[in-house]
Order: C-alpha cells, then sequence, then structure tokens
C-alpha cells in the first residue's frame, strides 16, 4: 500500500533532480536480480569480459543492492545527456574520440551534483540514508535504469530511452526508505538490426549480448599491452572508446540534445592528425587529457592506440 508520504517524497525527488538538470529520474525496488545474475555469470563463465577482470568482483552486491549498501529499499536511476548536434566524434583529421569522453570526467562533474540533490533530500528526510554513485561501484546501472522506466535494453546493450536515444550518463542512488516505484518500459528496437550489422568486430553476438573480448572500446581503454593485429585493424580511426553501434541507432537521431556544459567536446582534440597523436609528449598528453575519462587509459597506451590509427590512416 502506498502511503502519502512515500508519494510526497518520491515527488519531491523527482522535482528536485529535474530542477538541478538531471534528465530523467526513474525509481525501482530494490530487489536480488535474479535474470541478471544468470545472465552475468554466463557472460564471465564465457570468458566475454576479456582483460576486464575486475568485472568478476563483488558478484553478489553486483546482483543485489542490499548487499553493497545494507538498509537499501530503493533504487533511484538518474540520466544525463551527452547528446551533440553535431558529430565531434571523428574529426577532420581521422581521428575519432567515443562522444562521452570528449567533456570534462563525468564521474567528477555528476558526482558533484548528486552530492548536493543526496542534500537536498537529506534536509527533506532527515533520517534518510544511502549512498550515490556514478560508474564507480559494482550496481548494475542499465538494469534498474530499464526497471525504474527510464528505456529497454537495446540489441547493441545499451540503454536506449525514446527521447534521450542512448547518448547518456546514469548515475544512482540507494536509499532506506521505500518510494512510489515506476513500471519497465517495453523494447522498441522491433526488427532493426543496424547495431548488429554495423560492429566490425562482431562484438554484439546475439541481441542485447555484446562480448568485451570483441568490444573495441574493450580494446583501446581497459586493454593493457599489445593489441593483437585483427583487432587494431578494426580499430580503424578510434584512438579512444567506439561509438559506431550508437552512431547507427534511429533513436539518436532522433534524441534531444545535452545541455551540460560540462560536456561540450573539445576542439581542440580535432585539429590533430594521427602522426601528431603518436608524437605526443608525456606532459601534453596530461595537458590535453587532465580532467577527462580519457585519463583512464595510461599514456603508454594512448600512444599504442595513436600510432594504430596512424598506421589505419595511411
Amino acid at each position: 500500500m502506498i502511503t502519502q508520504e512515500q508519494a510526497r517524497w518520491t515527488q519531491f525527488i523527482r522535482n528536485t533532480a529535474l530542477e538541478m538538470g538531471f534528465d530523467a529520474i526513474g525509481f525501482a525496488q530494490a530487489t536480488y536480480l535474479e535474470d541478471d545474475d544468470r545472465r552475468l555469470s554466463t557472460w564471465l563463465e564465457q570468458g566475454r569480459n576479456g582483460t576486464m577482470s575486475w568485472m568478476e568482483n563483488n558478484h553478489d552486491k553486483r546482483v543485489d543492492p542490499r548487499l553493497l549498501v545494507p538498509g537499501t529499499q530503493s533504487v533511484i536511476s538518474l540520466l544525463v545527456s551527452y547528446h551533440r548536434k553535431d558529430d565531434h566524434s571523428q574529426s577532420n583529421k581521422g581521428v575519432s574520440f567515443a562522444r562521452y569522453a570528449q567533456g570534462r570526467d563525468y564521474h567528477r562533474v555528476i558526482k558533484k551534483k548528486l552530492k548536493l540533490l543526496y542534500q537536498r533530500i537529506q534536509q527533506e528526510i532527515p533520517f534518510v540514508e544511502g549512498r550515490y554513485f556514478v560508474d564507480s561501484a559494482p550496481v548494475l546501472e542499465r538494469s534498474w535504469a530499464q526497471r525504474s522506466g527510464l528505456g529497454w535494453i537495446g540489441k547493441n546493450g545499451n540503454l536506449l530511452n525514446k527521447q534521450l536515444g542512448s547518448y547518456f550518463f546514469i548515475a544512482d542512488i540507494l536509499l532506506n526508505i521505500p518510494l512510489l516505484y515506476d513500471h519497465p518500459t517495453t523494447d522498441h528496437c522491433g526488427t532493426c538490426r543496424r547495431c548488429i550489422d554495423a560492429c566490425p568486430t562482431d562484438a554484439i553476438y546475439e541481441p542485447q549480448k555484446v562480448d568485451g573480448a570483441k568490444c573495441i572500446s574493450h580494446w583501446n581503454i581497459e586493454h593493457d599491452g599489445e593489441i593483437p593485429s585483427f583487432f587494431q585493424e578494426k580499430i580503424g580511426n578510434w584512438i579512444f572508446g567506439c561509438d559506431i553501434c550508437q552512431e547507427v541507432c534511429p533513436w539518436n537521431r532522433k534524441a534531444l540534445l545535452g545541455h551540460w556544459p560540462e560536456f561540450q567536446p573539445n576542439d581542440n582534440w580535432m585539429s590533430l592528425t594521427p602522426l601528431e597523436w603518436s608524437q605526443l609528449q608525456e606532459e601534453e598528453y596530461e595537458e590535453y587529457f587532465n580532467g577527462t575519462a580519457v585519463r583512464r587509459v595510461k599514456y603508454k597506451d594512448f600512444l599504442r592506440n595513436a600510432t594504430i590509427v596512424l598506421k589505419n590512416h595511411q
């Protein structure tokens, strides 16, 4: 039975989040994700996490937020769009960066706004307790966002939203109070398989299932060391990440644009050629990418990527 208090809390959190600039918000009851547990276990057993060994850690907490934060009753999912009208993923110099990494580091930017939102919630509900995350804890963000009505899992494995497409970040707040929960939406991919057909490495081996060990983003971000020749060729111009499966998605052509100035693309990155990137000094690397998500890649691995892109460009 829904109480007036629960409804009031939920409406307050929703209104406050939207007023603070979050693009969408949804609420789901914290529970054990049985289907996700089975899916994730199979995925790991098949070695589809590639060199991302950290995916094997905290499995129980990953599929049940009540183990991650004891007392959790509600999971709040929030979306922040970084979509732009102009396609800045690829420059006229022949170098591509994933869109999400072209602005300031989303971890820092959104975490600050989340902290303010959490403080506002505490002021309104003094006894509330919880934690908030932005891709920084073993939380299945996409699954919770789907459960809270913010979209469906597309064939490329990304969360898709009718209004926002897929170019957005997902943040979560876990709270120890019951709220008014949203309902999952239906799938709207239909018979479309553009993302599957466009993936150069066939990483999308089944609809909604992505082999991380084949994904370009795995090789040029997560992998440390030499990249096999097959994947070097498939990397093409992607020096950091890959947006191919999102670029071809029809929902992104209709998506609303993001409005957070921190995620405006850095046009200076687009002025360098593959040769110039491959000759970047470490001091220059720090100057270009300090405070951005690109810093996830070590300097030596960034040069590795740049050298591969240069080779593919010749």
